[in-house]
């Protein structure tokens, strides 16, 4: 059965993933100072200017950098960075090609829990181990790859009612949550370096 996610919150960007398990892991990459809608909007641009319906790691392996830097710079561009954008999504489709026949569902088609399958994860280029986490999260919440310990192995983003990434994701309410979370780290930050400055009062002694 096709699932629609909600991240890129456009009908066509967000049926792509639950029909194409190619579709996050070249989505993740976008992920970077972008928001998450442009990020999510992106694997279904570039399957659309390959003239594809769907992606195929092969035919993204294939190109050469400067030609595939070219396809995600079309306007509208995919991330504004579209020379090392391209790298980050290319390097992932070589792993999956060299290791996986270009099957990404393979990655978790047969895995035995889910510690092997963040480990799998961890082992795609451009993977640490939050992005990992957070890719573990997604489809377990939402697309139905569930293994034994799958929560435990994508920590605090597997867990139920969590809105710490686009794992959570399934509304513009659910994705408001996730925004204020991440800002939560950078008022505190700026908050820390108020109270540093020069000129700036603590707690009253009087």
């Amino acid at each position: 059965m096709a699932v629609t996610l909600h991240l890129a919150r456009d009908p066509g960007a967000d049926r792509l993933p639950g029909r194409s398990p190619l579709a996050a892991p070249t989505g993740m990459p976008l992920d970077r100072q972008i928001p998450v809608e442009w990020a999510s909007k992106g694997p279904a641009a570039i399957a659309r200017w390959l003239g594809a319906d769907d992606l195929d790691a092969h035919e993204i392996a294939a190109y050469g950098p400067e030609a595939f830097a070219a396809v995600l710079s079309d306007k509208p561009a995919v991330h504004r960075c579209p020379g090392s954008t391209a790298c980050r999504v290319q390097q992932p489709c070589r792993y999956l090609v060299e290791h996986y026949d270009g099957d990404a569902e393979a990655v978790w088609r047969d895995v035995g829990d889910g510690g092997e399958l963040l480990k799998r994860l961890k082992d795609l280029p451009g993977f640490g181990k939050q992005k990992a986490q957070v890719f573990l999260a997604l489809p377990g919440k939402q697309l139905g790859v569930r293994p034994a310990g799958r929560r435990e192995a994508a920590g605090a983003c597997g867990e139920e009612k969590s809105f710490r990434s686009v794992a959570g994701v399934t509304g513009p309410e659910s994705l408001a949550k996730v925004r204020a979370r991440k800002q939560e780290p950078k008022a505190a930050a700026k908050a820390a370096e108020a109270a540093e400055k020069p000129g700036s009062q603590g707690v009253s002694d009087t």
